[in-house]
């Protein structure tokens, strides 16, 4: 059924979540196993952030460019590009900050949270791609002098106007929505599949455990890990065609 939807939708979409990067070894940031468990959130607090660069940094690093700089797509990332280059699938929405998407060969990607390939001066406004920083002078700071911070929504902060107003065009214009590895927790990202499901979308849901959407927003639920799901209905899409 799910496979039937995706050839027969006439704007095929996705929103993903932290589940779909756990398959490249990225936990998620909640939960007992969570980011959160092992590392203080206040570092992605951006009033101490602003008051504490020079603490939040090292751990900044770690986690975001030691650590999430080292995994790379898994399958179920692939697949969701390979959608997109054969016209099948129209918009990605992702809550990730990794880049995973944009480095599988996704191109149509809304960085909901923004992203952390890059790193912002809030002073001036310029915007880097990390490559050109060297990170191991921190805090790292911009050619005007101010101290960078990456790309990408901290606590307190809210989210960039561009990716909410393009998230809410696919939400409406959307009639089969592939929601992948979220739990419905988080918003106001939460509220997309939400509006796609009121705007008589299809929500296919593709989790191993059951969320927040599941009951109320989802039209079909797939209890699978991410990679499974998208490879199973790979292989049907190919018998299809």
């Amino acid at each position: 059924m799910a496979a039937r939807a995706i050839l027969g939708a006439r704007s095929l979409s996705a929103f993903t979540g932290a589940g779909i990067s756990v398959e490249s070894g990225i936990p998620p940031f909640r939960g007992k196993e969570g980011l959160w468990s092992r590392y203080d959130p206040r570092v992605l607090d951006i009033e101490y952030f602003n008051a504490n660069p020079e603490d939040c940094w090292p751990v900044i690093r770690e986690i975001f460019y030691d650590f999430f700089g080292k995994a790379q797509p898994n399958r179920a990332h692939l697949l969701l590009a390979e959608l997109e280059h054969g016209g099948f699938l129209k918009h990605l929405i992702t809550q990730n900050i990794d880049d995973l998407h944009y480095r599988a060969g996704s191109r149509n990607v809304i960085e909901f949270h923004g992203n952390s390939r890059r790193l912002l001066c809030r002073a001036c406004g310029r915007r880097y791609e990390v490559a050109e920083v060297d990170l191991r002078q921190l805090p790292p700071r911009c050619g005007c002098g101010s101290i960078l911070k990456p790309d990408f929504v901290f606590f307190g902060e809210g989210i960039p106007r561009d990716a909410f107003a393009r998230s809410e065009e696919c939400a409406a214009t959307t009639d089969v929505m592939l929601l992948i590895g979220t739990t419905g927790e988080v918003y106001p990202a939460a509220q997309i599949p939400q509006t796609a499901a009121a705007r008589g979308a299809l929500i296919i849901e593709i989790n191993p455990e059951r969320s927040a959407y599941t009951d109320r927003t989802t039209g079909l639920f797939l209890p699978l890990g991410a990679v499974e799901a998208l490879s199973r209905i790979d292989d049907l899409l190919r018998e299809e065609r």
